[in-house]
């Protein structure tokens, strides 16, 4: 016969071992971060990799030959067009142009005399005290003085322009480049290298490609209004500046199968240099009202895609979805979900379908 205090011992044991598989259950509970499905506006993109491109370039030459006597600007210097970048020696351009108006300071005396005389001749030529050759004879002089003092004048902007092509100016608003030459050194108009690059910055083209495929998209959105470009770092994390399209190319190169566009941005921050290589987006169009879910939601099967999708028990169903564009972290799910729905975006490699699972409290996100 069992004992009162044999009956109380099991009892107390059965009870023990029931908390403690409770406990062992409740821990057994993978834990999981989760995230609302919602609606929202997605825009929609077409991407390709890119090249940043000066909006202008000028490779700085000298248009006259002569030392070059200093440099007025650094490297890397940024310059306003009309600064001054280097001097060539001008002494012999400006003697060039001192002597051209010399030359025609020296016609206009002789002008003026002809002219005076004209006015004598002309009088006594009226009262036949001359004859009318002479008259004639002094009408050509000054006609002949009168274009060699507007000939004076063109030697004398000439010389002028030339003696101005020794203060060499930028053209553009700009960066300076790595200079090709030192002060002292001759140069001529004819050297094969310029002096220095200047490239403009602000703002700045982006050139990239796309598929042919894409091509009518583009060009029917682009005709509906304007596109916006933005150029993003080669990993996708950084968004380095945003613009517009302003050229889609005229042919399609049959070699890839892809054409070019050129995006205009303005580089504010300077954040794109020439030469760099990065992620073209074009924004095409926006899908408004959509359901969508955190990329990490998204499992790929053998056959198809699911997400893991949390009940109000906290017991976890494999629900089979179909995902449509993907944008900044987000999908667009087409079916298999509705709009407050949870989904695991983090550790389902420990989630069994109809088991129970323990969200994390504080990690739970939304879109």
């Amino acid at each position: 016969m069992t004992r009162p205090s044999q009956l109380l011992s099991i009892l107390a044991v059965s009870l023990l071992s029931h908390a403690t598989l409770a406990a062992d259950q409740q821990q057994a509970a993978p834990p999981v971060s989760v995230a609302k499905v919602m609606k929202r506006d997605m825009p929609t993109y077409a991407e390709g990799l890119g090249t940043v491109i000066a909006y202008n370039t000028v490779l700085i030459r000298s248009q006259v030959d002569g030392q070059l006597v200093r440099l007025a600007v650094k490297e890397g210097q940024d310059v306003k067009a009309g600064d001054l970048l280097f001097e060539i020696d001008p002494r012999l351009y400006q003697a060039n142009y001192d002597q051209a108006v010399a030359k025609k300071a020296q016609d206009m005396a002789q002008l003026a005399n002809a002219k005076l005389d004209l006015q004598r001749y002309t009088s006594l030529a009226d009262k036949n005290y001359v004859a009318r050759q002479q008259l004639d004879q002094t009408q050509a002089q000054v006609s002949q003085l009168q274009a060699a003092v507007a000939g004076d004048q063109a030697q004398i902007d000439s010389a002028k322009v030339t003696l101005g092509y020794t203060e060499i100016r930028s053209p553009i608003d700009g960066r300076v480049g790595i200079r090709n030459v030192d002060v002292g050194n001759i140069i001529h108009a004819s050297d094969a290298v310029g002096l220095v690059t200047i490239t403009q910055l602000q703002p700045i083209h982006l050139v990239f490609t796309l598929p042919e495929d894409q091509l009518q998209m583009v060009m029917q959105a682009n005709a509906k209004q304007g596109l916006s470009v933005s150029a993003v770092s080669r990993d996708g994390s950084k968004r380095l500046d945003e613009g517009s399209l302003d050229l889609v190319d005229n042919q399609v190169d049959q070699s890839t199968g892809m054409v070019k566009l050129r995006a205009t941005l303005p580089n504010k921050n300077r954040s794109l240099w020439p030469g760099q290589f990065v992620n073209a987006r074009l924004a095409l169009t926006t899908l408004n009202g959509v359901l969508a879910v955190p990329v990490d939601a998204i499992q790929r099967g053998p056959q198809n895609r699911f997400v893991y999708v949390v009940k109000d028990d906290s017991t976890v169903e494999l629900r089979v979805v179909e995902t449509g564009v993907v944008n900044e972290g987000m999908t667009v799910v087409t079916s298999g979900l509705k709009e407050g729905e949870s989904v695991v975006i983090s550790g389902q490699y420990r989630v069994q379908p109809g088991a129970k699972v323990a969200i994390q409290s504080g990690k739970a996100a939304a879109p």
